[in-house]
């Protein structure tokens, strides 16, 4: 089956490719952007291929997961993708992450919104969950302007950065989708 692409006004949501690694690096290694990823930066090059090749592995697993490339104007920007697709329950996650200078312009707004209409299309979703760390107002504030409402916090829910953090629970159902 052909990765699906999506095309919209301003963007592009294609399969990241090994040709996306170094600037895949370039976001991930950031170390103050990361904080709001829930991830360690990486350190090299290695790391950006070895995550690409576990992104096509995700994709190919029993709880398969869809991570799209963002492309501006040719230029990879970020990701975007669903991820634990449980079939039986008919739901998955979201997640995203975009580059600073691409930040403020709306375009991981057009990009969640697109791969959330997806899900609940092509993948017969009822529901959507992000995570987000706190303290991640721009992330909060993403998922409030496209209609995902607070479940909770979950406590000391992810690590890195060797410690726990906490975690916000957001969600939207496919009936209270406003798009």
């Amino acid at each position: 089956m052909p990765f699906p692409l999506i095309n919209m006004s301003r963007l592009v949501l294609r399969e990241v490719v090994a040709a996306d690694a170094s600037a895949l690096l370039a976001l991930y290694a950031d170390r103050e952007h990361m904080q709001w990823y829930g991830i360690d930066p990486f350190p090299d090059l290695a790391a950006a291929e070895s995550r690409i090749r576990k992104l096509v592995e995700m994709g190919e697993a029993p709880n398969p997961a869809t991570s799209w490339a963002i492309e501006l104007a040719g230029d990879f920007i970020g990701t975007c993708g669903l991820f634990a697709w449980n079939r039986t329950w008919r739901k998955c996650g979201v997640g995203y992450e975009l580059t600073k200078t691409a930040q403020g312009h709306g375009y991981m707004q057009e990009a969640v919104r697109s791969v959330v209409l997806w899900g609940f299309r092509e993948m017969g979703l009822n529901r959507v969950e992000a995570q987000t760390y706190p303290n991640n107002k721009r992330s909060i504030a993403l998922l409030g302007r496209l209609g995902f409402t607070e479940e909770g916090r979950l406590c000391q829910a992810a690590y890195w950065a060797g410690q726990y953090h906490d975690m916000l629970q957001f969600l939207l159902l496919r009936a209270e989708c406003g798009f």
